[in-house]
C-alpha cells in the first residue's frame, strides 16, 4: 500500500516553516493519541503515520531528502518499519520538545501529577455593614469568621494522639502511581495520584476521632477589623493570612473583608462630598437668618442672607467625608428648602395680602419681565417649527 505524502499527513504546505509543522504536529498529536482514542482502533496507526511524518519534516537533512526524493530519499517506503531502539517511531525519534514522555503525557491529558508541595490556603471572603457615620470617620469591628482550623486534638497529623502517619505501601511514599503500556511509539510510562494516599504519600492506619484523619476542624473565629475612616460601599479591607489554613506546611490564604455601607435619613455621600437638605421658613428666606444645620460631627450655625431662593445651596469647606489614605476631607452641601405655610390665620392672610399690595409692583414687573422672556422663547420655537 501506498504511503501518503508526509505534508499532507500533517495538514501543512510544502513551504512551511519548522514551526507551523510543529504546531500542526502537536495538535494531531493530541487529537489522535491512543489513550485519547481507547475506542478506536485506527488511532494508533493514525498516530504512527503522524509521528512518522513529523519525524522527518522536523530535521532539516531528512525534509530536503524527502522533498528530492520522497518516501525512497528517507528510506522510508511503502512496509517500513522503523529500526531504532524508539521502535516503529523510525530511528533516532525524540521527544525533546516536550521534554520526555511524561511531559508528552501531561500535554495530552492535562497533567496528572499531584503537587506534593507546600499549598497556599484559600482565601475568604466576608460582607460587613457599617453606619454611614462608622464608613466616614473608620470604627473597628469583631466579627465572626467561619473556617477550617487546625485540629487541636493531633496537632494537624490527621493520626490518633500516640500514633502517626505511615508511609503509603501502594506508591511508596511518592504520592504517584506508574503504569507501563507499550505503544507503537515504544514502553510509555505514565504517572497519575496515588488511589490510596490520593497524592499525599502516606496514609493515616488509626485517624484522630475528632478530625476523622483530615487534620483539620471547621470552626468559628473571632476576628478584629479595622475600618479606615472614608471607605465606601465596594471597598475591600485585606487581613492578610485570615483566610483558610495551608497544606503541607504551606502559608494560609487572606481575608478580604467587603465594606457595604447604610443608607443616611440626613445626608448623601457623593464622591467625599455629602449633601444633606434643610428647611427654612418664608421669613428667614426673605429676612435672612441664622440658622443651626447638622453636619457629621454636630450642629453647626449657618448664616442665610436675605432673599434666599429656594434651593441655594451653600458649601461647609472639610466638612465632609475623609479622604482615604489621608489627603484632607471633602465639603458638606446644604441645600435650603424653603417651606410654604399652609395653615394662615385670618390675620397672617391679611399680613399676606397687605405685603402683596406692597410689592405688588416690583411682583407685577417681575412676573411680566418672567413671562415676556417665556412668550419670547415659545415664539421663536415657533418660528423655528414653522
Amino acid at each position: 500500500m501506498s504511503k501518503r505524502d508526509y505534508y499532507e499527513v500533517l495538514g501543512v504546505e510544502r513551504g512551511a516553516s519548522a514551526e507551523d509543522i510543529k504546531k500542526a504536529y502537536r495538535k494531531l498529536a493530541r487529537r489522535y493519541h491512543p489513550d485519547v482514542n481507547k475506542d478506536d482502533p485506527r488511532a494508533a496507526d493514525k498516530f504512527k503515520e503522524i509521528n512518522e511524518a513529523y519525524e522527518v519534516l522536523s530535521d532539516s537533512d531528512k525534509r530536503r531528502q524527502y522533498d528530492q526524493f520522497g518516501h525512497a530519499g528517507v528510506g522510508q517506503g511503502p512496509g517500513f518499519q522503523g529500526g531504532g531502539p524508539g521502535g516503529a517511531g523510525g530511528p533516532g525519534f525524540d521527544f525533546g520538545d516536550f521534554g520526555g514522555f511524561g511531559d508528552l503525557f501531561d500535554m495530552f491529558f492535562g497533567g496528572g501529577r499531584q503537587r506534593s508541595g507546600p499549598q497556599r490556603g484559600a482565601d475568604l471572603e466576608y460582607d460587613l455593614s457599617v453606619d454611614f457615620r462608622e464608613a466616614a470617620f473608620g470604627t473597628e469591628k469583631e466579627i465572626r469568621i467561619p473556617r477550617t482550623e487546625t485540629c487541636d486534638r493531633c496537632g494537624g497529623t490527621g493520626a490518633r494522639p500516640g500514633t502517626r502517619p505511615e508511609r503509603c505501601p501502594v506508591c511508596g511514599g511518592t504520592g504517584q502511581q506508574e503504569t507501563v503500556m507499550n505503544t507503537p511509539l515504544g514502553r510509555m510510562v505514565t504517572r497519575r495520584m496515588c488511589s490510596r494516599c490520593h497524592g499525599d504519600g502516606r496514609y493515616i492506619p488509626d485517624p484522630c476521632p475528632k478530625c476523622q484523619g483530615r487534620g483539620q476542624v471547621r470552626m468559628a473565629r473571632t476576628v478584629s477589623v479595622k475600618v479606615p475612616a472614608g471607605v465606601d460601599t465596594g471597598n475591600r479591607i485585606r487581613l492578610a493570612g485570615h483566610g483558610e489554613p495551608g497544606s503541607r506546611g504551606g502559608p494560609p490564604g487572606d481575608l478580604f473583608i467587603v465594606v457595604h455601607v447604610r443608607p443616611d435619613p440626613v445626608f448623601e455621600r457623593d464622591g467625599f462630598d455629602v449633601h444633606c437638605r434643610v428647611p427654612i421658613t418664608f421669613v428667614q428666606a426673605a429676612l435672612g437668618d441664622e440658622i443651626e444645620v447638622p453636619t457629621l460631627e454636630g450642629r453647626m450655625q449657618l448664616r442665610v442672607p436675605p432673599g434666599t431662593q429656594t434651593g441655594t445651596s451653600f458649601r461647609l469647606k472639610g466638612k465632609g467625608i475623609p479622604r482615604l489614605r489621608g489627603g484632607g476631607r471633602g465639603d458638606q452641601h446644604v441645600q435650603v428648602v424653603v417651606m410654604t405655610p399652609t395653615r394662615l390665620s385670618e390675620r397672617a392672610k391679611q399680613l399676606l395680602r397687605d405685603l402683596g399690595d406692597e410689592l405688588g409692583e416690583e411682583t407685577h414687573e417681575q412676573n411680566q419681565t418672567f413671562f415676556e422672556r417665556m412668550k419670547n422663547a415659545f415664539t421663536r420655537d415657533g418660528g423655528r417649527n414653522g
